[in-house]
């Protein structure tokens, strides 16, 4: 079938296969090259959040917690303990309406506070951390009700003994913050002891769904410049390639049904110029050899 088509169709087809093939190619190419790009961004945003988290964290450790210790005793301030005040400054950060679907939790395996408790996803992280000393940070992508999250994750690590006043022995727990969270969770902890982990989740859907929009786009983009280019080499084909054929043919038509008054005409100097000059020459041939037949025949005659 293929045999029957004509060269510019032929061509054709060519071009279609090469330019699907340049789209598959480059469509899979580019959508890798997008998403990577698209968690490189998500990964980069989220270290700068965790640190900033970190650095308060350090703050409320170094300059809050000591002015506010001697305090405990008659009152206690959730404002003193670090984990409470980086919770709490990124509730107001998520008051934004960029990142309102941002999460962070301290998520401890004995907690305090009920709401630090850890999930089943979040413990599997925090024995991963205690099982692996080595590792001071996981990230990863966990799916969502509400889409897809990027995590990042640092291990919690019991490193001051002060620490243990609040979360070591029931009875060395200051009588008011007993009066407020019990004595259910919270204590037993030990010195170096990875008790929990800092979890910050940032939805990565809107980023890579924005980079699968933009691949869409590009590919729009070649698509057309390849139909555009192959629109333009079939038009320098059908007047380079296809018209000189067809002349040519016409012309080698003409001369084999005894008409020799016609010429091969050579406009180029490429290879379609060779063919018609050679034509031209077989021409002048065949023209010379039917002279010298007729010569031959006329003078037997005689």
């Amino acid at each position: 079938m293929f045999k029957k088509l004509k060269l510019r169709q032929k061509f054709t087809i060519f071009l279609v296969l090469i330019v699907i093939l340049g789209l598959i190619v480059s469509g899979f190419a580019l959508s890798t090259v997008l998403r990577q790009n698209a968690k490189h961004e998500i990964a980069a945003k989220a270290l700068t959040l965790i640190d900033t988290i970190t650095a308060t964290r350090e703050y409320s450790n170094s300059r809050i917690t000591p002015e506010l210790s001697e305090q405990l005793e008659t009152k206690f301030l959730p404002q003193s303990i670090s984990a409470f005040a980086a919770r709490e400054v990124f509730e107001i950060f998520r008051k934004e309406p960029n990142y309102k679907d941002f999460l962070y939790k301290e998520a401890t395996l004995n907690p305090t506070n009920p709401r630090d408790k850890a999930d089943i996803f979040e413990t599997a992280i925090v024995e991963q951390f205690r099982q692996e000393n080595n590792f001071k940070e996981l990230s990863g992508f966990r799916s969502g009700p509400r889409g897809d999250f990027f995590y990042i994750a640092r291990p919690l690590i019991v490193s001051q003994s002060g620490c243990l006043k609040c979360h070591g022995k029931v009875e060395d727990a200051p009588k008011t913050m007993i009066d407020i969270y019990g004595t259910t969770g919270g204590f037993g902890w030990k010195l170096n002891e990875i008790v929990g982990a800092q979890i910050l989740s940032i939805p990565a859907s809107r980023i890579i769904q924005k980079a699968q929009k933009s691949s869409a786009l590009i590919l729009l983009i070649v698509f057309v410049v390849f139909i555009s280019l192959l629109l333009v080499v079939n038009l320098f084909l059908n007047h380079q390639v296809i018209h000189p054929l067809k002349r040519l043919t016409r012309v080698a038509q003409e001369i084999s049904t005894g008409h020799m008054d016609v010429d091969f005409e050579a406009q180029s100097n490429d290879e379609i110029g060779s063919l018609a000059k050679a034509l031209k020459r077989m021409k002048y041939s065949l023209e010379m050899a039917m002279k010298r037949l007729q010569g031959s025949s006329g003078s037997q005659g005689s």
